[in-house]
């Protein structure tokens, strides 16, 4: 199946980090009409400083618009040249799990929507959040000191995401065949048909898999954001750290001033099951080094409706592999045959 990209991802959701806040950006005037205000308001008065702003949103536009190139790039030149310590890690097995995530996902599987939820943490009834155990220890640090040896050398890296500046790119490194493609389709997706059955659709074919590391002097928190995904699996991996709770609000619809905020504590090999549209965030590390495991899930079902990144219905261009997870429609695909 092809996978294509909405063209919203070059002009829209351009995380400024220094201001907290998301951009669009066409072009200068649209940009100053839109934002002059605002702008002004967050102490941007000076030309000086509204051309590093412009500069900061330019390399940024910039690097999406060569983020395949370069990750085809980076990818090949991985393939040739990375020595994994921890080969196992890149093959998913059953061990890898704490034994209650396997009664949970066989629960899902047949489609008990009861006893599932027996068996996890309903976090907040109303937000639909969900936690549970997944990851063993053991297994997380084993995936810690891979990804640790991969940081730790020469080859190039790539952001995780347009937020994050530290963290790897799983599938990059080849985590895809033998783990994230099967991580999803085998133990996630029944999830998410029992807990998000409106945001999974048909089915949950695509995804997006990350780590983000925190720590002084790097990346510290995480402003407040939705996901590109129509469901999220966030899991604390280690190492030792102080702070970083995350924070949920309500969805993407309701404005962050409005929305109720809950606080949710870390916990090593446990996750965090969320809808992608809804706001969260991550508040400051205070010591130590947290990294944890991100998978975007995405349904080309539901997104081909409406991008959630623009709100609108989505302008399609051809990707890399799983791009940002829209497909064609049937419809259109025949018309295009015709």
């Amino acid at each position: 199946m092809a996978f294509y990209n909405c063209d919203c991802f070059i002009t829209h959701n351009i995380y400024v980090q220094e201001l907290n806040r998301h951009f669009k950006f066409i072009d200068t005037n649209q940009f100053f009409k839109d934002y002059g205000e605002i702008l002004s308001k967050l102490g941007c008065n000076t030309n000086s400083e509204n051309n590093r702003l412009l500069k900061e949103i330019t390399e940024e536009i910039n690097r999406r618009k060569n983020l395949e190139k370069h990750s085809l790039k980076r990818k090949k030149l991985l393939q040739q040249m990375y020595k994994p310590i921890e080969t196992n890690v890149f093959n998913l097995q059953e061990n890898f799990f704490d034994p209650s995530f396997i009664n949970l996902v066989s629960a899902a599987k047949s489609l008990n929507f009861e006893k599932t939820l027996q068996l996890l943490d309903v976090i907040s009834k109303e937000k639909q959040l969900y936690g549970f155990r997944i990851f063993t220890q053991a297994f997380c640090n084993k995936l810690i000191k891979e990804l640790d040896h991969y940081r730790e050398s020469s080859l190039p890296k790539g952001r995780p995401n347009s937020m994050n500046k530290y963290g790897v790119l799983l599938d990059e490194l080849g985590f895809h065949d033998h783990f994230s493609q099967i991580l999803r389709t085998e133990y996630l997706d029944p999830l998410a048909k029992v807990l998000f059955p409106e945001w999974r659709g048909n089915e949950l074919d695509s995804h997006k898999i990350f780590t983000v590391c925190y720590r002084t002097n790097e990346d510290l928190e995480l402003g407040c954001h939705y996901d590109n995904s129509e469901v999220t699996l966030n899991v604390c991996l280690g190492k030792s750290f102080e702070g970083g709770d995350l924070y949920f609000g309500d969805m993407r619809t309701i404005p962050i001033a409005e929305s109720n905020y809950i606080l949710i504590q870390h916990k090593v090999g446990y996750g965090i099951f969320h809808r992608g549209q809804q706001l969260h965030g991550a508040l400051p590390i205070m010591k130590g080094e947290r990294q944890n495991l991100i998978i975007w899930l995405r349904a080309s079902s539901v997104r081909n409706k409406l991008c959630p990144m623009c709100n609108s219905k989505p302008t399609l261009s051809p990707s890399v592999g799983y791009g940002d997870g829209f497909t064609l429609n049937e419809l259109r695909s025949i018309c295009n045959v015709i």
